[in-house]
């Protein structure tokens, strides 16, 4: 007996992401790795012919939820900039029907920025006050929306050149998402002093240099579709405590980690901990004799457990 799936518009997505914990819920998925009742594949990357660009698919288990799922995501080449899309569905377990399909911009964005979020509340000093944000899309103020309230901020400060061209009314209403945020007109300016960087990019190359930064700080970086993407210097990671959303499956899509590999000595075995590690107690907050770097790629099990919760509020 087939059935047709919810189809969940953009729109529709924001408005159902809004009534649900969404860090909680990721909390739980992470603890749910580490007990086995989850299943994280390897991102699977597919290349189009002839350079039209490629799609990835992102995959995922939730045992105890009794769904399973797959977020397909295009990277589409066109004269005038390429095309990113992203669609998660959602099947059963029990009847092996589809239940959801979602587009997935709006879960890409949350998930990406709570995954941060869980990163940095695992991870960074408990007395950690001074937060530098580098980007300004809606990733980054997603990021903000997470993290605002994870740790008593004394200050925020925000930094993007793309904000040159951007109208003032534009910096006004980022201004307006937090009495403490303040955007700067230079990296350095973000950078000074800062306890927790957050790198909110779609930059396809480092965008700061850990080994200028004044004192020891937690580097968090995210992924973009861009081959080989990666937001520091992968030399960089050497020197650095790394950290990252699922051991077994990052280091094989994250573009600094395969850099390290190749060309600056670097082996996977130096990864400290991932998310479950952190959220199961098997491995402890980290001290800051140096920097911290956590990465994530983005786990199919994230868009899946978002698109559940959505689906549970329909039912």
């Amino acid at each position: 007996m087939s059935s047709t799936p919810y189809v969940i518009t953009q729109p529709q997505a924001r408005e159902l992401l809004a009534q649900v914990d969404v860090p909680q819920i990721l909390r739980t998925l992470f603890r749910d790795l580490a007990a086995g009742q989850a299943v994280q594949p390897a991102q699977q990357l597919v290349e189009f012919p002839k350079g039209a660009g490629d799609f990835i698919n992102y995959l995922g288990v939730l045992a105890q939820d009794g769904v399973y799922g797959v977020k397909t995501s295009p990277y589409i080449v066109r004269e005038q900039g390429p095309l990113v899309t992203a669609w998660t569905l959602l099947m059963s377990m029990q009847t092996g029907q589809p239940l959801l399909l979602c587009d997935a911009g709006e879960l890409t964005t949350a998930r990406t920025a709570a995954t941060t979020a869980v990163a940095v509340d695992a991870l960074a000093p408990l007395n950690a006050r001074r937060l530098a944000i580098i980007g300004s899309g809606k990733v980054a103020q997603a990021h903000l929306h997470y993290v605002k309230a994870l740790r008593d901020w004394s200050s925020i400060t925000l930094y993007s050149p793309s904000l040159r061209d951007k109208p003032p009314q534009e910096l006004t209403r980022l201004k307006g998402l937090d009495s403490r945020l303040s955007i700067v007109d230079s990296r350095d300016a973000a950078l000074q002093d800062a306890d927790v960087i957050m790198l909110c990019t779609s930059s396809a190359g480092p965008v700061i240099d850990p080994s200028t930064l004044s004192k020891p700080a937690l580097i968090t970086s995210i992924s973009t579709n861009a081959p080989r993407a990666h937001e520091v210097p992968p030399q960089s990671l050497n020197d650095m405590q790394v950290f990252c959303d699922y051991r077994l499956t990052t280091p094989g899509s994250a573009g600094e980690m395969l850099i390290a590999g190749e060309q600056h000595g670097w082996d996977n075995s130096a990864i400290v901990g991932d998310l479950p590690d952190l959220l199961s107690g098997r491995v402890p907050r980290p001290g800051y004799d140096r920097h911290v770097f956590f990465r994530s790629i983005g786990l199919g099990l994230e868009d899946i457990a978002l698109a559940n919760a959505i689906y549970q509020l329909q039912h």
